[in-house]
């Protein structure tokens, strides 16, 4: 899917998808926040979501997952008054790595289903075992599929998702396979954003889910106790798995962030 723009105020937001996805997922959330009066862009990143007809060597290195947020981010800077950053799962991972960068230049963060271990209850035990292919030809040929339930719990979306998934190659939720070199790239990042989350000083909402079956809440546990910001706030979810944003929550999702948002950029003495 192509990039989401939406023209609103002088006051925007980027939004980041996640690991070969595409901005299709952030639609619910990126609407909501235009409807509040926000500038709304969420681009897609080549090497870093997916596009039809890519195979694993197509994956680029995660510096140049950074390389292309920052870029965006920049973009947007100099168009608006504030800039501030969400992102979904890896892609809340990237938002973090170019918080550490952008300090007060980033006005606040947004961490939706934030994935810095693969730790969740429905990630099966063979798993571990890219390891081992991370370094071998086996790369290159083998792929993770996703599976039910596709981070989904209501149920009436996860049949849609399964239909969608047996005949094509992505969906509103991600594409029908993970290879491994992606996922490589995105541990490679998490190391990275790990060592650095001390550097970052945008207030940050982080949203999760409790049974969240990619990414359990100890990813909630870490972020809050690492990240430098002075203003952390945490909601949990009950009624959702790893896809927030189109899950039975997303409302709550995009009213937790706008009031988030509206609190800490709208009323701040600097940007009235």
């Amino acid at each position: 899917m192509d990039a989401i723009t939406l023209k609103g105020s002088e006051h925007a937001v980027l939004l980041l998808h996640g690991l070969q996805s595409s901005p299709a997922e952030l639609q619910p959330i990126a609407k909501r926040l235009h409807q509040a009066g926000y500038t709304v862009h969420a681009p897609h990143i080549k090497g870093y979501g997916f596009t039809h007809g890519d195979t694993p060597r197509s994956v680029t290195p995660w510096q140049d997952w950074h390389a292309s947020a920052l870029k965006e981010f920049r973009g947007l800077k100099q168009q608006y008054h504030t800039v501030a950053v969400g992102g979904l799962c890896i892609g809340a991972t990237l938002a973090l790595s170019i918080a550490a960068e952008l300090a007060d230049e980033m006005s606040a963060l947004t961490l939706l289903s934030t994935t810095l271990w693969y730790d969740g209850w429905g990630i099966p035990w063979y798993r571990s075992l890219r390891y081992i292919g991370y370094y071998s030809p086996f790369r290159y040929v083998y792929s993770y599929r996703e599976r039910e339930p596709f981070g989904l719990k209501n149920k009436q979306l996860r049949k849609w998702i399964a239909r969608e998934m047996s005949h094509k190659d992505s969906s509103i939720v991600g594409a029908s396979k993970l290879n491994l070199p992606a996922i490589q790239e995105a541990e490679r990042m998490i190391a990275f954003v790990k060592k650095s989350m001390h550097r970052i000083t945008a207030p940050a909402i982080i949203i999760h889910a409790e049974e969240d079956e990619i990414a359990s809440p100890r990813n909630v546990r870490f972020v809050s106790e690492h990240i430098g910001s002075k203003v952390v706030k945490i909601v949990m979810l009950h009624n959702s798995y790893h896809m927030i944003t189109v899950d039975n929550d997303r409302e709550l999702v995009a009213s937790e962030t706008i009031d988030f948002f509206n609190t800490h950029i709208l009323a701040s003495p600097c940007n009235t």
